[in-house]
């Protein structure tokens, strides 16, 4: 794309609050190429320091603005062609800043279908309209008017006013200001009004709270519209807006027919069948399209929000997991990997059978010193937890019984899980959305060509616990579980959001380079599918990586590429402790300078001189300023360079808290209000959070019992993934709801 003219990067500079150096700039690093990771991480100088979501907005909004600059020059085009370009339609066109304005001042020149107005005009009404709407010769009889318009086609009085009154309706509804002024008045006063569709089927009573039903436009939250979208498509809902209609005929009457002559009467009677039957419509078509790009937009933000926490959950490294995938019929399929997810054994046992089924899973625990099991939370995930609760028990070092032998409950007011030895065998209910999808994928069939895609989804299981991001990265985002109403919005859009959070995510965690996936590598900063499998293709075909630097010997891995992913990809065992941080190759010249003036003896390990720059900072006996002048680099990339030093392979997961293990098992018979819970946040909605209390259906904390203070959306308080404490409130045992609370009393 060409340079920005600077009235853009002024508006976006408004519209952002940043400054317009700051907008300038961003917009050349984006028209090069540069992607949004390595614009936020490694060109700070250029930016201004600014994050990543700062960013995304910008090109967002840059590309928003490019379109309606380059609709805004078509729209000018057709009109010059047409004819129709006056001085007064110019000024407006240029003046218009969104391109619901300019499609207003084009609407009556686009090119439409033969509407009743178009046709009047052939009859060469257009002038008896003109003489209505400026009431010229009231005074005359309306046959005299009409008289000079009459023809074949045209017979009578009657037939020309009725033509006239066509032309005046359009007209007047096609009107810019008057689309755009009624508008305004609709969405400030207008309510969706909704109601059961007679005869129509809701058997679970999905939308019942919607079969009589009334809220103000300006109040109506996303997840209702949604809602309400999905009624009406399905045929159960019948929905429209509810507006005061009579109030706005009656203004725009007013305006164009002030007076009390029949040519009045036949405007306002032109205007009220206008609005009735064209601009009502059209101002109702375009409010719902603004309700449900509003609520679109917003579920993607709380979709965006969940992935990202479900993707940086923290990883359960060094352990042999043992991964369940339930199930009653085709029974519980086992698959055992090792530490570093290796897979090493697989089984199947039956719920029914289950002695067979304890005896199994104590084989396999013992037999590869199992120190984790990861139960998926599907169908017969809470029988399955009962069963391994069995054999935690019978397993060297299990504690989870009582003294009666009964599996351990909590009970009381302020009771607590047992917090069991971490040498013990423990468990954790993992969510499985998307294993299925994962285990019929073409990435699992590569990666087990010999099993069957039953067997696969188990593994699935238990890796995401060992490593969430490394394995969650080879699912379709939106067969996750998390969000909110996923499958009614604009799924192009969906897409792309989710694709920007899982590169957001890989880039933010760093890559090691020698262990990634190809499906994990596709998503970092200047790779795609194709390099990502040359980057692995290479790494087989010659052995790991030993540099950074052997990067730019991948077939179709160019310097561009190189430059975006470089300082993404980690090397651990590299003979340069660079390769090993987050420092680009570009910065490594300075960071050598660096190293060079602080480790006098040479060879110290890169925290410990890290140690030395922040001492002789703290001590004053050097500045970032004039460190970063010496090196020539800025100060922002000075600062990470020294951060990046004192932490190299830092993984920012790690400083989350970790999973909840569990050696017991608890019912839903057992829950009692007021018991205090600890659970794990698997959903976050507009109007709360599902959290995870080990029973067999996730408790609902509403929006209004997260927090002892007013909570406007519950993201201000938790994220999936958050290990909370929660308070029973009340329990559904025929529904099987539980009602939580996270509020102190």
């Amino acid at each position: 794309m060409g340079a920005m003219s600077d009235p853009m990067i002024t508006r976006l500079a408004r519209e952002l609050g940043l400054g317009e150096r700051q907008v300038a700039r961003s917009a050349a690093l984006l028209d090069e190429g540069n992607t949004v990771p390595f614009i936020t991480r490694y060109r700070k100088e250029a930016t201004g320091g600014l994050d990543e979501e700062q960013l995304r907005r910008l090109a967002e909004r840059l590309a928003y603005l490019r379109g309606l600059e380059a609709r805004r020059a078509e729209v000018r085009a057709a009109l010059e062609a047409g004819g129709h370009l006056t001085p007064e339609l110019a000024a407006a066109l240029a003046a218009a800043e969104t391109l619901q304005a300019i499609e207003d001042l084009y609407l009556p020149f686009r090119p439409k279908r033969r509407t009743r107005a178009q046709v009047a005009r052939e009859l060469g009404l257009q002038a008896l309209a003109d003489i209505l709407l400026a009431r010229e010769g009231a005074g005359r009889h309306p046959d005299e008017v009409a008289a000079p318009f009459l023809s074949e086609q045209v017979p009578d009085t009657a037939a020309a006013m009725a033509g006239a009154r066509d032309i005046i309706a359009e007209q007047v509804a096609e009107t810019a200001h008057v689309r755009q002024a009624v508008r305004e008045a609709t969405r400030r006063t207008a309510a969706l009004r909704v109601a059961r569709k007679e005869g129509a089927a809701d058997e679970k009573g999905t939308y019942q709270q919607y079969y009589d039903f009334r809220q103000p436009l300006a109040a109506l939250p996303p997840h209702r519209i949604l809602a309400m979208n999905r009624g009406e498509r399905e045929g159960v809902l019948r929905v429209d807006l509810d507006a005061p209609h009579a109030e706005f005929i009656g203004s725009l009457q007013r305006r164009f027919a002030p007076g009390s002559t029949w040519m009045d009467g036949e405007v306002r009677a032109a205007i009220a069948d206008g609005y009735k039957r064209l601009l009502a419509p059209a101002i109702e078509r375009d409010l719902r399209a603004e309700l449900t790009d509003r609520a679109e937009q917003h579920a993607l933000t709380i979709f965006a929000a969940n992935l990202r926490r479900l993707l940086l959950q923290p990883p359960l490294r060094g352990r042999v997991v043992l991964g369940i995938d339930p199930g009653y019929r085709t029974g519980c399929k086992l698959a055992v990997v090792d530490a570093t997810g290796k897979y090493l054994q697989g089984g199947l046992i039956y719920l029914h059978q289950p002695e067979q089924a304890r005896a199994t899973l104590l084989s396999l625990c013992q037999r590869w010193g199992v120190q984790v099991i990861a139960i998926g939370n599907g169908t017969a995930s809470r029988e399955a937890e009962a069963l391994v609760a069995e054999v935690i028990w019978l397993a060297p070092g299990g504690q989870a019984r009582n003294e009666d032998g009964g599996i351990r409950r909590v009970e009381g007011e302020a009771a607590t899980r047992p917090s069991p030895s971490p040498a013990a065998l423990q468990y954790v209910i993992v969510s499985e959305a998307g294993a299925s999808v994962y285990s019929a994928s073409a990435i699992a069939r590569e990666e087990f060509p010999d099993l069957d895609a039953s067997e696969r989804g188990n593994i699935s299981i238990a890796r995401r616990l060992q490593d969430p991001l490394a394995e969650l990265v080879k699912i379709d985002p939106k067969a996750l579980g998390v969000g909110l109403y996923q499958h009614d919005v604009d799924q192009k859009a969906l897409a792309a959001r989710l694709e920007e959070v899982v590169e957001s995510a890989v880039n933010y965690v760093g890559v090691d380079l020698n262990t990634a996936s190809a499906a994990l590598l596709t998503y970092v900063a200047g790779l795609n599918s194709k390099t990502a499998r040359a980057v692995v293709g290479h790494r087989e075909a010659k052995g790991p990586f030993r540099s950074r630097q052997e990067l730019k010997q991948v077939k179709g891995l160019g310097p561009k590429a190189f430059e975006q992913a470089a300082g993404f990809l980690r090397i651990p065992d590299a003979e340069d402790p660079l390769d090993h941080t987050a420092i680009h190759p570009e910065s490594y010249p300075a960071a050598r300078q660096l190293i060079a003036r602080f480790d006098g003896d040479g060879g110290s390990p890169l925290p410990e001189v890290a140690a030395r720059v922040r001492e002789a900072l703290r001590r004053g006996e050097a500045s970032l300023e004039h460190l970063a002048a010496e090196l020539g680099v800025g100060v922002p990339t000075l600062a990470d360079i020294v951060e990046a030093m004192a932490r190299p392979g830092r993984d920012p997961r790690d400083e989350l808290p970790p999973p909840l293990l569990r050696a017991d098992v608890l019912r839903l018979e057992d829950l009692q209000p007021g018991m205090w819970l600890k659970g794990t946040v698997r959903n976050v909605v507009d109007f709360g959070a599902f959290v995870d209390i080990g029973v067999k259906n996730d408790g609902l904390v509403h929006i209004s019992e997260l927090s002892d203070r007013y909570v406007k959306s519950p993201l201000d308080v938790v994220q999936v993934g958050d290990l909370v404490d929660v308070r029973v409130l009340s329990v559904d045992l025929a529904r099987g709801r539980v009602a939580l609370s996270m509020r102190s009393s």
